[in-house]
């Protein structure tokens, strides 16, 4: 006998999708038959399309007729609907909380931007209704329409990684292995540096769907230093162009410490990202110049934390001998635009190592990157496609200082270090992660950041080598429980398809041998759910 329950049926059509022109469902009594013989209907409609080949164009009107019918009849439920029983599993009224429960499990926030209606929305619900805290079907329609779509594709498991709860618990995983290190040494060469606890330790990962997740000292605020360099070259070439901008700065990492004085045979500064050039690129007033890199950097972060740290843009400048030296050299070797003004370009420099950030924020700023320059929880494009490639391809090769090819080697993702502990990561097309912790290794790398990258990898198929159809031992958080591969149909699984079609065209007979099936009548689709009840 087949037994269906109304939320498994409900959840099936969900998942698998429908139009987004279904219109409301009548009652919630009359749900069950509709969803169960929908459910057969859509599954035969979908098996014979090769069989029945028709002409788009001439049934086009004649769709459309129809869609409106069934609109009309109030059979079909609407994406607000379904996704309504999904999470309500039976029960007429839902608590405020199990839906916020259900959207966090998928990923997103409840301060997501993109959600700002909906959440809005729901709280003025929520005061007007009797016992403040349940929703019924309108009420619940009424706050979520107006992000449906992003809602139906975190909830239908559309977003880039699907079973994100499983994922974000492989992550806690890696964290907690991480923070039993006890080695390294927190920076002090520069005095407000070597004022941080070496226990502190956070991570953040945002994906390009703006799935987020955080895990220990996630919002305590620290400076990007190093880190700021490929952000700031990618609003180099975004206002510029690559021509420009590589005349003064080289493509090949040098192999030298970050802070040597060498130059290539061409006068080229050849390490990109420890280049004092870079912050000459921005031709507007000197006043302007920390405001409109700042604004580049909200953006990318989606206006979530970004401030500045004063005592150590004072702390870097009083300390900063090695890069007045090396700046007067690079004026020396006419490394720098016509009209550079050397003084105020170093300490535009330190201002730009002296920015605040959080592991959150700068999460959503690496995410922009994976994102091909769109802020993943804004929709708001901020920089140029070549720019975010070739931001890329230099943290891949030169961005994590000597430790570079090593990193490349074993991690394969384009990552940016910085002395304050950071490490921010990209997995291109995935998402960003920053990781941060103060103490660094001898190479000025933080300690539990390298190992959480490496172990990250080492877990999931992320390295850029990776191939993702026969990768061996690693898990795939892209497809839908994860480790799954997915297998070509062999003779066995092809004639169990063709036993279940001959089953589900027997019981269409069964139900309704003369009406068509394109027929919207309730009388029919509760005809076959006494067929499915009674097999």
């Amino acid at each position: 006998m087949l037994q269906f329950r109304f939320s498994s049926v409900l959840k099936e059509l969900f998942y698998t999708g429908f139009p987004r022109s279904l219109g409301s469902v009548r009652n919630s009594r009359s749900c069950p038959g509709v969803a169960r013989g929908l459910g057969v209907r859509c599954a035969r409609r979908a098996l014979c399309t090769k069989s029945e080949p028709i002409q788009a164009d001439h049934v086009a009107g004649e769709k459309e007729s129809r869609a409106d019918k069934r609109r009309k009849a109030g059979v079909l439920p609407s994406l607000e609907d379904l996704l309504f029983y999904t999470i309500a599993e039976g029960q007429e009224k839902i608590p405020a909380h199990k839906f916020v429960t259900a959207l966090k499990a998928t990923g997103l926030r409840t301060g997501d931007p993109r959600l700002k209606e909906c959440m809005e929305m729901l709280k003025v619900t929520l005061k007007s209704t009797s016992d403040g805290v349940m929703l019924d079907r309108h009420l619940f329609k009424k706050c979520v329409q107006s992000n449906i779509v992003l809602l139906t594709q975190a909830f239908r498991k559309k977003f880039v990684i699907p079973d994100f709860q499983s994922f974000a618990s492989h992550v806690d995983e890696l964290y907690e292995s991480a923070k039993k290190l006890s080695g390294g040494q927190v920076a002090d060469y520069i005095p407000q540096l070597a004022k941080f606890s070496p226990d502190l330790w956070g991570v953040a990962l945002c994906t390009v769907d703006g799935q987020r997740h955080t895990v220990g000292d996630t919002k305590v605020p620290f400076c990007l230093q190093s880190c700021v360099k490929p952000l700031k070259y990618a609003v180099a070439v975004h206002d510029h162009g690559t021509e420009y901008v590589h005349r003064f700065i080289g493509k090949e990492p040098s192999g030298l410490r970050f802070n040597k004085l060498f130059l290539n045979e061409d006068g080229e500064e050849p390490q990109t990202f420890v280049s004092i050039c870079q912050t000459s690129f921005i031709h507007i007033f000197n006043a302007e110049k920390f405001d409109y890199v700042m604004n580049f950097l909200n953006k990318m972060a989606g206006n979530e934390y970004v401030g500045f740290s004063n005592a150590t843009f004072q702390s870097e400048r009083e300390s900063g001998d090695r890069n007045f030296a090396i700046g007067y050299y690079l004026k020396e070797k006419k490394c720098f635009p016509e009209g550079t003004d050397m003084t105020s370009i170093l300490d535009f420099y330190f201002q730009l190592c002296s920015i605040e950030v959080t592991c959150e924020s700068a999460s959503v700023m690496a995410a922009t990157l994976a994102n091909g320059g769109f802020c993943p929880i804004t929709g708001e494009r901020v920089l140029s496609p070549e720019a975010v490639r070739n931001t890329l391809s230099l943290m891949h090769s030169c961005g994590m200082y000597d430790f570079s090819g090593q990193f490349a080697f074993h991690v394969g993702l384009p990552a940016k270090s910085g002395v304050s502990g950071g490490i921010l990561l990209v997995v291109p097309n995935v998402m960003g992660v920053m990781c941060w912790s103060p103490p660094l290794d001898k190479l000025g790398n933080s300690v539990r950041g390298i190992q959480f990258c490496t172990d990250l990898v080492s877990l999931f198929n992320f390295h850029n080598y990776d191939n993702l159809r026969h990768f061996a031992k690693k898990l795939d958080p892209r497809r839908e429980g994860g480790d799954q591969r997915q297998y070509s149909f062999g003779p066995m699984d092809y004639e169990s398809l063709q036993q279940e079609l001959a089953l589900k065209e027997a019981l269409w007979k069964k139900v309704s041998p003369t009406e068509s099936h394109e027929d919207s009548s309730t009388t029919v689709v509760y005809r076959m759910e006494n067929v499915l009840d009674h097999h």
